[in-house]
């Protein structure tokens, strides 16, 4: 690590958790939570919304020290892209799909996934089977390569340096975080839904049980939440889950963080075209 990462992560380091959405406005924001590392407690501090990318963009603006656990995809699987005959570097990959524009980045991914045989459709990253996560390359329910594709950029421009894949200013780096990989270590259970039919007691409960969890530390990465009552009785009441979701990508930026420069706990080797989920053995 060289002088000016050592300086970066010397002091006080400022914790971020987003929850992302692909088409951020007032009835469905991006969602941001603050807080800091001490000892085995992750901090909540406050909760934000973005509305709109400029408020995004001024978030990943904000000066260093900080760590941010960013709920989206930062890579695609290398299998699709040597397919497509796309850069094979992280940079150029994001700019090369930013010329693309997203009805042109939208339009090639069907048509790669009509080419691939029934049943594999979807090329995965080597980290997405694991976490059980969705591959990049899908588009709807959830939209995670619309989500790839609005949020990579966004670092890029920004110069925050991306973990194992991307160096930029030293003291605002980003990791990927995945909440329902830290969720589901604590229950099976649905907790969060935007349908207002679906936002019932039972999903309550689940959402209950895992800020209970966090603040006992008793999940997989062993960090402990703290925070004002009132904000931890606010991430439960919120339905949609997404200020629950924010959360835990703040508690995976914090566990990434106490491992520390330069992996910040990501598996050794890992593919840095594809990236690697913070928390994830």
């Amino acid at each position: 690590m060289n002088k000016d990462a050592q300086n970066a992560w010397s002091g006080q380091v400022r914790l971020i958790g987003v929850d992302f959405t692909s088409a951020p406005r007032p009835r469905k924001p991006i969602t941001v939570a603050c807080g800091h590392l001490s000892g085995q407690c992750v901090f909540l501090e406050s909760l934000e919304t973005c509305v709109d990318w400029t408020a995004f963009e001024a978030v990943l603006a904000r000066p260093g020290p900080w760590l941010g656990g960013f709920d989206f995809p930062f890579g695609l699987p290398r299998e699709a892209v040597l397919d497509l005959g796309w850069p094979l570097e992280w940079a150029a990959l994001v700019r090369h799909c930013v010329i693309l524009g997203r009805e042109r980045f939208r339009t090639i991914l069907d048509e790669y996934r009509q080419t691939r045989p029934f049943g594999q459709r979807y090329a995965h990253r080597q980290t997405d089977r694991p976490a059980h996560s969705h591959s990049p390359l899908k588009l709807v329910n959830p939209p995670v390569g619309l989500m790839f594709f609005e949020g990579t950029p966004r670092l890029l421009e920004a110069d925050v340096t991306v973990a194992g894949m991307h160096c930029a200013d030293p003291a605002r780096v980003a990791v990927e975080a995945y909440p329902g990989l830290l969720a589901r270590s604590i229950t099976l259970d649905s907790y969060k839904s935007d349908e207002k039919k679906k936002q019932t007691s039972v999903r309550h409960e689940a959402r209950k049980r895992i800020a209970i969890a966090l603040r006992e530390g008793a999940h997989p990465l062993g960090l402990r939440l703290a925070g004002d009552s009132a904000l931890i009785e606010q991430i439960i009441a919120d339905a949609s889950g997404d200020l629950l979701d924010a959360t835990l990508a703040l508690v995976q930026a914090g566990w990434s963080l106490q491992a520390g420069p330069p992996n910040f706990g990501l598996q050794d080797g890992f593919d840095p075209l594809e990236g690697w989920i913070a928390g994830l053995a």
